[in-house]
Formats: C-alpha cells, structure tokens, sequence
C-alpha cells in the first residue's frame, strides 16, 4: 500500500454543514522517524463537537484548520513501527483524525485489549463518549439513590450510557430520544424507566407525567426547548451536566424561557469538556471495560462504510438520524 485517502476541511460552513465544506485526498504513505509509528486506522469516530471546531470562533480549542485533516478519534493497529513502546499489530485508540493511515510519535497513543471489548467500542462505550458521560454523571450531577436523572439524546453513544449508569446508581433514568423506535430501544434494550418522544408535539405533558416527582439532575446534550421543559421540572438544589447543544449548532436560537428555575430551586450547572479532565479516565475507563466485558452495559453503533461516506455521515448525526455511536469503517 503506497497511497491512502484523507478527509480535509475545504472550507467553513455557513448555518448547515454540506458536503461542500470536505474534500477527499489522496497522500502517499510517509515513512516514519525514530520514535514514530504508522497506524492504520480501522474505525473513524464522528462526534457533534466537530460542528464546533468547524467554526473560526473563540471555544475550548483552537478552530479546525482549513486544508487540514478533520480533527477526530480512531481506533486502529500499528503496521511500522520505530518507538520501543509499540509493536506491529498493537491495537491503539488515538485522535488522528479522519484519516486511512496517520503517523504518531505515541505520546497521545493508547493501546487496548481486544480480547473482551470489541476495537470499535474503544470509540463509545469504553472512549471518549463513555468517559463523558462517567464524569458528568459522577462528578458533576453526583446522583444519589432514589433521585431522578433526565438524559436528553437518550439513545445516542453518550446519553445511553449515563441512562444505564444511572441505573446503577438506583436512580429513575428518563431518556429523551427521537421517535418512537429510539424510544423503545431506549427502554427495552437500555433499560430507563421511562423516555419521551419529543417528535410527539406533546413534550411538556409527557415530560410531566415521566417524573411524577420531579428531575433532580439533568445530562444535557441538546439545548433549546427540549433543556428549557426540563428546566422546568427540575428539583431544589438539582444539579446539570452541560454535555453539549446539539440543536443550536447550526445557528438556530438557544433561548431559554425558564432561567428563573435556577434562582428559585437554586440549581447549579456546569459545563464541561472531558479531555480536560484526564485525572478521571484511568478509573473511568477500567469501570467502563468491565461492564461492558460483563454484559452489563449495552451499546449501539451506526456505522458508515469508507471514508467518502464521512461527510454525510457527519451530517445526519448533526440531524440526529444516526442510532447509538456514529461510527466510520475504513478497513
């Protein structure tokens, strides 16, 4: 294998991302240095915090460079290698981007076991996504037995798991998904109490009648009027983890009507990014693994075939079309 192919941005999107803003090329393959090894990428991870690096807006990281590969996670297996610390055939987790075959020097590299979680689940349930929604459920909205967690995007990679980690807190878990089969997956298969179909035009009532007794910690990964009708329902002293806001992420309005909750049932909530809290993942990651060696924690995946699928890909997950973790196979 001489050439392999990459994904670049080719240029900012202006409101909805098109497959205009990518460009596939062609490279040769590099040879590597002392201290460098060649990976090839298996799975590619497609993640909403990409719309943002898209944008030349101030955030939490530098925007994502024109002309340059897209940022973003990848499993895959070393086929060169010069760094004592890897062998050829390790199995390794990295941010090389949307990408066939990528060089590293290993310092941000991370083997894995395959041998009880699947490669790809290195991505999601035992990845970033995983590690997400660990943190923000244990650190930030720290849920007590008895107490009722509402998850927005309940059946995506990150949402779905703070469900059924919620669970295991003894918690009442209440997802909110699109449409009536992520519903029932959401509590068939994932195992939440309850989840509320907010495609029904009925949100506010359903939410209702889901948390008799209120919400007590809210994982927020979308925005808009779906945070606003929780808000609305919240507890005193109810704690939010502020994941993402999916629904503004092409310019529409994030307003919210009912800010006043925060003041009256003195709530507190806190955005955060997970790769600024690596402290955590040690521990994060071996509880996750093993629940998901065990059976115990169940994951869905959509996966897109080839790296020219990448865009398209990208733009229904930004539309909520993807079912589980948004993943792309480049091997």
């Amino acid at each position: 294998m001489t050439t392999y192919q990459r994904m670049v941005l080719a240029s900012r999107p202006k409101g909805a991302v098109t497959p205009d803003n990518f460009r596939l090329e062609a490279a040769e393959v590099p040879a590597i240095k002392d201290g460098e090894v060649l990976v090839r990428n298996h799975y590619l991870s497609l993640d909403p915090y990409m719309r943002m690096r898209m944008e030349d807006v101030k955030s939490y990281a530098a925007p994502q460079a024109i002309g340059e590969v897209m940022i973003g996670g990848t499993v895959g297996e070393i086929v060169e290698s010069k760094n004592p610390k890897f062998a050829v055939g390790d199995k390794v987790n990295g941010m090389l981007g949307w990408t066939e075959m990528a060089v590293s020097d290993g310092v941000l590299l991370r083997k894995v076991d395959t041998t009880h979680v699947p490669l790809s689940a290195y991505l999601g349930a035992v990845g970033m996504p995983g590690m997400t929604a660990w943190y923000g459920l244990n650190q930030i909205i720290q849920p007590k037995q008895g107490e009722t967690i509402v998850v927005s995007a309940a059946s995506g990679a990150v949402g779905s798991i703070v469900g059924q980690l919620a669970k295991k807190h003894g918690c009442r878990a209440v997802g909110i998904a699109g449409g009536p089969e992520k519903c029932a997956y959401v509590v068939n298969e994932l195992g939440f109490d309850a989840c509320i179909d907010y495609k029904a035009g009925n949100l506010e009532a359903d939410l209702k009648a889901a948390t008799p007794d209120g919400i007590d910690g809210i994982f927020e990964n979308v925005g808009g009027e779906i945070f606003d009708a929780c808000l609305a329902r919240m507890n005193p002293f109810g704690r939010i983890a502020l994941c993402g806001l999916i629904s503004g992420y092409d310019g529409e309005s994030m307003a919210l009507n009912n800010v006043r909750q925060f003041l009256t049932m003195r709530l507190s909530m806190r955005g955060f990014i997970v790769s600024e809290h690596m402290e955590f993942w040690p521990q994060g990651l071996q509880e996750l693994g093993k629940l998901v060696a065990t059976g115990q924690l169940k994951f869905r995946e959509s996966v897109a075939d080839g790296l020219q699928s990448a865009p398209e890909a990208f733009i229904g997950l930004l539309k909520g079309k993807n079912f589980g973790k948004q993943l792309v196979k480049l091997i």
